[in-house]
């Protein structure tokens, strides 16, 4: 194992405080694991509040800011932070105005964002939830009931964030979130396993010259191993899962997101063909975002998200961001 680390037990209490260091528009709550911006609860202003497991960063750590969530909770390794965590978030950024759970379709994640609603709510605050569940590859797999929460996630978190910003109540807010996972889908590809810390091995076999279809974002198996493809083949396959189950009648915001280990000049090759494919099919693109967003830890792969956007979602896309892993428009 060849890691930039200390050891396995510490590798996400570092890492949070090495994320303080660099960005003191946060605050950064390395004990108790809760990045929060500086400048929350926010009057007059809904608070998002997401999270998950570490290893997908910048998702969620990376994306709290101006425009986007208000605070995010990061447990171990692939595994969901607890209901305490998310319950401290909420009340962190509660302004009074309720509060909007992001979460994402994995059963540690759905169970304690429950609890943690509970809680919150015993305490006064007015908690809505909105499950994110985007990836076609599989209907139900190792960590979920259900379809995987993946790509569409950044989206939910940019649009409902931009909402929330200007002001926007809760109800609205939640509806927006709602139609963007509802608009959304995605399919991710592994070129190789990613290594856990505490592991220190590959999650999967994936031997030379083959790939995996389809896998999900902690080296959940996907639909199908094949031989190698090229980058103009991976795309036909994956657009064309995409859009067997999103069939949009409009144009889309289209994501191509790298795994973790794939550098940019493959992206960009990559996003060349998924552009390719969605012009062969006769689907507008509005927006391109190319880049390592929603990860797994050293995997080498990417993944496509595409989302039907109509003029509102579009409007709220463009809206002003300023985050770690994510900024336009201030």
């Amino acid at each position: 194992m060849r890691m930039l680390i200390n050891v396995p037990e510490t590798v996400v209490p570092d890492a949070l405080r090495g994320m303080a260091a660099a960005h003191p528009e946060l605050t950064v709550d390395v004990e108790n694991r809760v990045v929060v911006r500086r400048d929350a609860p926010v009057t007059d202003k809904v608070g998002l509040v997401s999270g998950g497991g570490s290893g997908h960063e910048p998702l969620h750590g990376g994306f709290v800011g101006r425009g986007m969530l208000d605070a995010a909770c990061a447990g171990e390794i692939f595994t969901s932070p607890v209901p305490d965590q998310m319950t401290r978030a909420a009340a962190a950024v509660d302004a009074g105005r309720g509060v909007l759970f992001i979460v994402k379709n994995y059963t540690g994640d759905v169970l304690n964002f429950d609890m943690a609603a509970d809680l919150a709510q015993d305490e006064g605050i007015q908690v809505a939830k909105v499950l994110v569940d985007d990836d076609v590859a599989v209907t139900d797999s190792l960590y979920t009931a259900g379809r995987r929460g993946v790509g569409a996630t950044l989206f939910v978190e940019k649009i409902a964030g931009a909402a929330a910003e200007e002001g926007a109540p809760l109800e609205r807010v939640e509806a927006l979130a709602r139609q963007v996972v509802e608009s959304s889908r995605s399919f991710g590809v592994a070129l190789s396993a990613c290594t856990t810390p505490a592991k220190g091995s590959p999650t999967f076999d994936l031997p030379d010259g083959e790939l995996e279809l389809g896998i999900g974002i902690h080296g959940e198996p996907g639909r199908e191993r094949r031989p190698m493809m090229t980058s103009h083949e991976i795309a036909d396959a994956s657009v064309d899962a995409v859009l067997a189950d999103l069939r949009p009648s409009g144009p889309v915001l289209a994501l191509v997101n790298g795994m973790g280990a794939t550098p940019l000049i493959e992206l960009y090759g990559f996003n060349a063909e998924v552009q390719r494919v969605l012009a062969e099919r006769g689907v507008p693109v509005a927006r391109t975002l190319v880049g390592n967003y929603v990860t797994s830890l050293d995997m080498a792969g990417c993944s496509v998200t595409l989302c039907q956007a109509d003029e509102e979602l579009l409007r709220l896309w463009d809206a002003p961001v300023r985050t770690p892993g994510l900024r336009w428009g201030i």
